[in-house]
């Protein structure tokens, strides 16, 4: 790995951040501050964490910002129901989220392990 460019990982979390800032953009106005905003964080959170922790000179520090996107994407899984519950989301739309947010948690389990491993 040269970057956390590099990563499969961190290229689909950007991806899914920008999906759920065109989905949160549809959101009722009274809940940019609320709702909108957890939802953006907890997703800007993941590759911010995959980033700055590739960048730590040591692989215990990466593993530890891994967990940390993980626990982003833990929060932010909540936070896609909770819209859901609310009818913010179409249950399509939902479900589409939700799957994708799976793979990418996923993908960072599969990535702490296999540095753990090393």
């Amino acid at each position: 790995m040269k970057t956390h460019k590099d990563l499969n990982v961190w290229q689909k979390s950007i991806e899914f951040v920008t999906e759920l800032y065109e989905i949160t953009a549809k959101f009722p106005s009274n809940e940019l501050y609320g709702m909108v905003s957890q939802i953006r964080r907890a997703s800007v959170s993941i590759p911010a964490n995959l980033a700055e922790g590739a960048a730590r000179n040591h692989r215990k520090e990466f593993i530890q910002f891994i967990g940390i996107a993980i626990g982003s994407a833990s929060e932010l899984e909540t936070l896609l129901l909770i819209s859901n519950n609310l009818k913010y989301l179409s249950e399509e739309t939902y479900k589409k989220s939700n799957l994708e947010l799976e793979r990418i948690m996923k993908m960072l389990t599969n990535l702490q392990r296999a540095l753990s491993r090393t």
